[in-house]
């Protein structure tokens, strides 16, 4: 079992390395994209453009992708007092864009570093630290990493972009991610059954109070530049209310995952210590300990989602808005409402995972003693 999982691991990084391999996407139109790294910086100086001061560098690239691969070429950087131009060094890999005008003159620009070496060692360390840590429950996590990817890049993004409802697409890949990546991560068992029951309840209610919050707060789902630039890339319309819902549905597939098992731990293991607690007991002691994790949960999940949200944050702290004006801006009350439903899911998870645990375990406890009562009446 345990080589069967490393080989399935491995065939899922695979299919990953596909997906994100490195290939240089295409470019829209007459632009091309390809990778290249700067082999030599020529000319380094300050420059003065309208009034303001800025860097201009003249650099040596050697082509890594693309047409360009194993060519040597000179791109200029800084030629403009643009905000967030970086100072290129020798060594460091970049994304370059070729655009050819109608009458044939080409333009060289760097528009972006390559990152996959830094994200590939990042992975890499983590998988370690996992396999170090947790050893072979971390495969199966792993494992289940792997199918969670392959099933959004391969089933959900492709399904969006040729114009499905995304809630319907949300919905039909955690019906298979949930059950897949729970019982690989934790086996066959009841406390698995339980926790997978209780994920996709959690996740019906929270879909249906994120659908209620987005209407009422008549958000259209266009707050981001990201938006309006996917809208202008695609091909087929998308429904950019049913994309914020999936988005939050998709969200909460991992986090209600240790929310809903160790509920359904707990319940397992206080019977375990104590069969003889009645299932209102049992009930009411496994919340105790639910009720800690919730705060926790929610404190973590409400942290991350003001992390991503923090370049906005200090827009507005050090802007003249008020506070009601800034609530009101639906870039901020889309964040608000995911983080709000998210919270809501999670908190209703653990009353709904630790009331069907309780259940199956007072049902297993009957069937058993009646088979006990059966034996000795014979």
């Amino acid at each position: 079992m345990f080589r069967i999982k490393t080989y399935l691991i491995l065939i899922s990084l695979f299919i990953l390395h596909n997906v994100f391999g490195t290939a240089v996407v295409s470019a829209v139109g007459s632009d091309v994209q390809f990778e290249a790294e700067i082999i030599a910086v020529i000319k380094q100086e300050e420059r003065v453009s309208l009034e303001t001061k800025h860097m201009y560098q003249e650099l040596e690239l050697l082509g890594i992708s693309g047409k360009y691969n194993g060519k040597k070429i000179r791109v200029e950087s800084g030629t403009l007092p643009v905000a967030g131009v970086p100072l290129y060094q020798r060594g460091q890999k970049v994304v370059v864009n070729e655009s050819i005008y109608p009458d044939g003159t080409k333009n060289l620009i760097i528009v972006d570093f390559v990152r996959r070496d830094a994200l590939y060692t990042l992975f890499l360390a983590f998988i370690i630290v996992s396999l170090l840590v947790a050893r072979r429950r971390a495969i199966g996590s792993l494992l289940g990493l792997g199918i969670s990817f392959f099933v959004i890049f391969s089933f959900v993004l492709p399904r969006i972009l040729a114009g499905d409802n995304p809630v319907l697409i949300a919905v039909l890949a955690g019906c298979i991610v949930v059950p897949l990546t729970y019982y690989i991560s934790h086996g066959w068992s009841n406390k698995t059954h339980i926790a997978v029951l209780g994920t996709l309840i959690a996740l019906l209610i929270t879909g249906l109070i994120s659908y209620w919050a987005i209407e009422s707060a008549q958000l259209t789902g266009y707050s981001s530049e990201e938006v309006s630039f996917l809208q202008g890339v695609i091909k087929s319309p998308v429904n950019m209310k049913a994309l914020i819902l999936a988005g939050i549905i998709i969200g909460l597939f991992g986090i209600l995952d240790d929310v809903t098992i160790s509920q359904a731990s707990i319940v397992e293991k206080l019977h375990e210590v104590s069969p003889g607690l009645s299932p209102h007991t049992l009930y009411i002691k496994a919340m105790d300990v639910g009720k800690d994790h919730i705060a926790s949960v929610i404190n973590t999940l409400i942290l991350v989602y003001t992390g991503a949200a923090l370049p906005f944050l200090l827009l507005f702290v050090s802007s003249s808005t008020g506070f009601h004006t800034a609530l009101n801006f639906e870039i901020i009350a889309e964040e608000i409402i995911k983080m709000l439903t998210s919270s809501i899911g999670l908190i209703l998870a653990v009353p709904i995972t630790t009331f069907l645990a309780v259940l199956l375990k007072s049902r297993l406890v009957q069937r058993s003693n009646k088979s006990t009562g059966r034996l000795f009446s014979h």
